[in-house]
């Protein structure tokens, strides 16, 4: 029986090395794009192995292997025999990751990926054999590896530049918000958030916090709607969205700090306000309600006594538990296309 904990991509994805028909390089090292640890990783020795991982929680995953990261969407200057990747799901960000890695192989190269049957295999794979040209692959643990001849560059060079910019940042919500691909909601400012916006009150003040920031929507909000507001932290776990945060808050009236964070690992304390709309899944498909469990007992413990949690979440999730164990106070402000939006005020009497 299978460890219901176990990577099955990242599993089958080292089939090719241990089953054949490919062998690790012997010199010239790997890149491995959107890489993740686990044990299927460290069966073998993988020699210059070189890992990029923009979502913190893996990242540090990959740290305590001792494994070399180097900064997501690095320049590509570099070339490798071989690049590894695990496409995501969000289609425009899938075929620019794998554009990229086509454009990462030294010549002679050969790109290797892995998605599971449930989350498009076959479409990836069509789509890096427009990109590369044929393409050999294997299937197992419900998952499909797949993989190039050497190359010596793309079967396609315009079809590649046109990936390549599918990822590109760009305006969204009128013009209001830089986005891009693959960050959570990217084109639009999802119901969750905005029916929070809706009603936020305007005399929120001293020093905030937007935990799980995303690209900055909440926080954004929050500057415009209340001035008492004197600084603001923002803390995310994806490197990709706190960058966009960066650049949608680069005009804020107040000292703004970006943090690169798992927000369940606990945030630094002294807040007056928290705004958050916490994650509920992980980065597979199952709803992970623990995640905004965990959320509300961070900004709990950040909170002045007397400081206010605002947040939305999903009517059904089980958070009322969590809520009253950690704060004196619970409001239930709206409910509606299946969110509530709940303000929580910390009893003085407790913590820091």
């Amino acid at each position: 029986m299978r460890d219901a904990a176990a990577d099955d991509a990242l599993a089958t994805l080292m089939l090719p090395f241990e089953a054949g028909p490919l062998s690790w390089p012997a010199e010239g090292g790997a890149l491995f794009l959107r890489a993740r640890d686990g044990y299927p990783l460290h069966r073998q020795p993988r020699p210059g192995l070189v890992c990029e991982q923009s979502f913190r929680p893996e990242a540090e995953r990959l740290e305590r292997s001792g494994l070399t990261l180097r900064e997501a969407d690095g320049d590509g200057a570099e070339r490798y025999p071989l690049v590894l990747v695990l496409p995501p799901r969000q289609r425009s960000e899938s075929r620019a990751l794998l554009a990229r890695a086509v454009a990462a192989c030294a010549p002679g190269g050969r790109v290797l990926a892995c998605v599971p049957n449930n989350e498009g295999a076959k479409s990836a794979e069509e789509d890096l054999r427009l990109l590369a040209g044929a393409v050999g692959s294997l299937s197992k643990h419900k998952c499909r590896a797949f993989w190039t001849a050497p190359l010596h560059g793309p079967a396609d060079a315009a079809l590649l530049r046109q990936w390549l910019a599918l990822d590109a940042v760009r305006e969204v919500a009128d013009g209001g918000l830089f986005s891009r691909p693959g960050v959570f909601a990217w084109d639009r400012v999802d119901a969750a958030s905005a029916l929070l916006i809706e009603h936020l009150p305007g005399d929120l003040r001293g020093r905030a916090a937007d935990l799980g920031a995303g690209i900055g929507v909440l926080a954004k909000a929050v500057l415009e709607r209340c001035p008492g507001i004197e600084s603001l932290e923002l803390y995310e776990a994806e490197a990709r969205a706190l960058a966009l945060a960066r650049r949608n808050l680069a005009d804020a009236r107040v000292p703004v700090g970006f943090h690169w964070h798992d927000v369940t690992a606990g945030v630094a304390g002294g807040f007056d306000t928290i705004v958050m709309n916490p994650p509920f899944h992980g980065q597979g498909r199952g709803e992970r309600p623990d995640i905004g469990r965990r959320f509300i007992q961070v900004a709990a413990e950040a909170l002045r006594p007397g400081g206010h949690l605002w947040m939305v979440a999903n009517r059904h999730l089980p958070y009322e538990q969590t809520l009253d164990a950690s704060f004196g106070e619970i409001r239930v402000h709206a409910q509606r296309d299946g969110f509530k939006v709940v303000e929580a005020v910390k009893a003085r009497g407790r913590g820091r």
